[in-house]
């Protein structure tokens, strides 16, 4: 299956990115995930899940929290200061990259080229090499700053998909709102994984073989 990279910035919504995480692994992909200092303190709170920020011991502590274990896919993770991982440089292919949820901060900070980390680093990878990147903001109310931030990033070629409930038949996914969101046909990880076109060279995507 493919490769994608899944960062988690430190905004709340953790339960999200535990549903996206079960989701790629379930569908057999490769994950490489990358979780910031502030991401870890939300799952902290929002999850009971402590982190140490070793990234061997988090493996399958992780594994365990996404409850896929026994899932086909694989899981691999990174230190967020990690920049000399294979996932900062463009010469890595992979198939695109979500960031769930991801901060006003960073959001911020990938608009602009700013790679204070191994999360914005892998996310600015995916813009220059015209890779599908999905952000999944959590503001409210958004301010102005927000909004054109919103606006660089798509006009970059992000995706940018907010955390907003599905209530129409949420019951059919069998898991509430956050499998509507992660599970249905508008999950992140379909939303990562659906090829895309390269709107500004028009040249095609190294790993999907699409143009």
């Amino acid at each position: 299956m493919g490769i994608y990279v899944l960062g988690i910035a430190g905004a709340s919504g953790a339960p999200y990115s535990k549903r996206v995480l079960e989701q790629m692994l379930l569908a057999g992909h490769n994950v490489k995930i990358v979780i910031t200092d502030a991401g870890r303190k939300v799952l902290e709170v929002e999850e009971d899940l402590v982190l140490t920020g070793n990234t061997e011991a988090d493996t399958p502590v992780l594994l365990e929290w996404a409850q896929a274990e026994s899932a086909p896919g694989v899981l691999e993770m990174y230190h967020h200061k990690d920049v000399a991982s294979p996932i900062a440089s463009g010469s890595f292919a992979i198939d695109g990259m979500a960031v769930v949820p991801c901060s006003g901060g960073t959001l911020g900070r990938i608009a602009h080229g700013i790679s204070n980390g191994l999360l914005e680093r892998a996310a600015d990878v995916c813009l220059k090499e015209r890779r599908r990147l999905v952000l999944v903001p959590r503001e409210m109310p958004i301010s102005l700053i927000h909004l054109r931030n919103m606006t660089a990033v798509t006009e970059a070629g992000a995706i940018v998909l907010p955390q907003a409930h599905g209530h129409q038949r949420s019951d059919r996914y069998g898991g509430g709102t956050n499998t509507c969101f992660a599970g249905n046909r508008f999950a992140c990880h379909e939303a990562v994984a659906r090829p895309r076109t390269n709107h500004v060279l028009g040249r095609r995507n190294s790993v999907s073989g699409v143009y």
